[in-house]
C-alpha cells in the first residue's frame, strides 16, 4: 500500500496556512477533479478523494493539531475521512454548486420590478399622488396556484418516486441531482390549468397608487415592499422600484433644495431702483431693485424653494437680476441717451488729470 502524501502537500499550502487559505485551495482541487467533471477518471477520483481527506483533517482544530505533531500515526482511523464526513464538508463549500436538488423545491422570494415614472417640477417640489399600471406575476385565481386544472391535481413523479432527486453512483461517491422530470417538485402536473398552462402564475395589471414624496429629484428612487412578482412555492413577492424622471421647468433651474431664476429689468430700474415682479411657484411677488443694481446681482426670497426631502422647511429662490440694453431706439430715446451720456461723460474727470492724481498717490 502507498504511503499518504502530506496533507499540507495534497492542498499545495504552507504548515502555518490559515483556514481561510486551506478553504480556498480544497476548494480549488475539488472542483479540478470532481467525478462529475471527469465521468470514468479513476485517476481524478483519487486526486478528488485525496483532496477531500486531507481538508478533512486541516479544517478541525484538534484533528489538525494531533497530525502537526504527529502525523498520520496522530490521527485514529475510525476519525479519518468517510463518505459521511465528505457529504459535509463538500456541501458547506460548494453550497448550490452540486447535491442540492431539495433547495430547489422550497419557496423562493418573488423578482423585482422596476418601473419609471415621469413627473412634472411641482410635482417633485410639492409631492403627488400618481396612479400607474404595471405588469407583474400573480397566483394564478382559478388554480390558486397549483397549476392544476380546477378538480384534478398534481400526481408522484415515477422519475424520481415523489423524491424530487435522482441519485448516481461513481465509484466511492453517491451524488443527487434534481430530477429533470418533476425538477425537483417530486410532483408533475397531467391536467394543466387552461387559464395559466400549469404556470401556477398569471400576468395581471393592477392600478396601484404611487405616493411621491415632496422633494424628489431626478433618479429617486422608490420601494414598494411586496409589489412585484408573486414568489413561488408560498414564497414572499417580490418589491417594486419606482424611478422617478423629472420634467424640466421653463423658468426655474434646480440646485439641490434652491431654485434659480432670472428677472430682467431696463436700464433706468437698475439706475433709478424700481419695484419688479418675481415669478416662484406659488404665485407673482413683488420685491425691490435698490437704486444703482447691477447686472448680475441677486435677491434671495427664504422659502421659496424646495422643500427638503425628509426633513421640514424649503430652501430659498434667488432671481438674478439682468440688465437689458434696447438694441432700437426711436429718435426721442437716441436724444436722452446722448444728453445722458454728455452729462456722465462730463462728471467724469479727464483721463490726464485722473493720472496725474494717481502718480501723486504713489509717491
Amino acid at each position: 500500500m502507498l504511503e499518504k502524501r502530506d496533507y499540507y502537500d495534497v492542498l499545495g499550502v504552507q504548515r502555518g496556512a490559515s483556514e481561510a487559505e486551506c478553504k480556498r485551495a480544497y476548494r480549488k482541487l475539488a472542483m479540478k477533479h470532481h467525478p462529475d467533471r471527469n465521468p470514468g477518471s479513476k485517476e481524478a477520483e483519487e486526486k478528488f478523494k485525496e483532496a477531500s481527506e486531507a481538508y478533512s483533517v486541516l479544517s478541525d482544530p484538534e484533528k489538525r493539531q494531533r497530525y502537526d505533531r504527529f502525523g498520520h500515526a496522530g490521527l485514529n482511523s475510525a476519525e479519518g475521512f468517510g463518505q459521511g464526513n465528505f457529504t459535509d464538508i463538500f456541501g458547506d463549500i460548494f453550497g448550490d454548486l452540486f447535491g442540492t436538488a431539495r433547495r430547489r423545491s422550497s419557496s423562493r422570494r418573488g423578482v423585482d420590478l422596476q418601473f419609471e415614472l415621469e413627473v412634472s417640477f411641482e410635482d417633485a417640489v410639492f409631492g403627488a399622488s400618481r396612479e400607474i399600471r404595471i405588469p407583474r406575476l400573480e397566483r394564478c385565481e382559478r388554480c390558486g396556484g397549483g397549476g392544476a386544472a380546477p378538480g384534478t391535481g398534481p400526481t408522484r413523479c415515477e422519475r424520481c418516486g415523489g423524491r424530487g432527486q435522482i441519485e448516481t453512483h461513481q465509484g466511492f461517491f453517491s451524488f443527487s441531482r434534481t430530477c429533470p422530470s418533476c425538477r425537483g417538485h417530486g410532483q408533475v402536473i397531467r391536467d394543466p390549468c387552461p387559464e395559466c398552462g400549469g404556470r401556477g402564475m398569471q400576468t395581471v395589471h393592477r392600478p396601484r397608487t404611487i405616493q411621491i414624496p415632496p422633494g424628489v429629484e431626478e433618479g429617486t428612487q422608490l420601494r414598494l415592499v411586496g409589489e412585484g412578482n408573486a414568489g413561488t412555492n408560498g414564497g414572499p413577492k417580490g418589491d417594486l422600484y419606482v424611478s422617478l424622471s423629472v420634467r424640466p421647468h421653463e423658468v426655474f433651474e434646480r440646485d439641490g433644495v434652491d431654485l434659480h431664476c432670472v428677472v430682467p429689468i431696463n436700464i433706468a430700474q437698475a439706475a433709478l431702483g424700481a419695484d419688479v415682479t418675481v415669478q416662484t411657484l406659488e404665485g407673482d411677488e413683488t420685491v425691490t431693485v435698490r437704486p444703482g443694481t447691477q447686472h448680475g446681482h441677486r435677491l434671495r426670497l427664504r422659502g421659496r424653494g424646495v422643500t427638503r426631502l425628509r426633513h421640514s422647511g424649503r430652501g430659498d429662490l434667488y432671481a438674478h437680476i439682468a440688465v437689458t440694453v434696447p438694441k432700437r431706439l426711436t429718435a426721442r430715446q437716441r436724444e436722452l441717451f446722448e444728453r445722458l451720456s454728455e452729462e456722465l461723460d462730463a462728471e467724469r474727470p479727464s483721463d490726464r488729470g485722473f493720472f496725474r492724481k494717481l502718480r501723486t498717490a504713489f509717491r
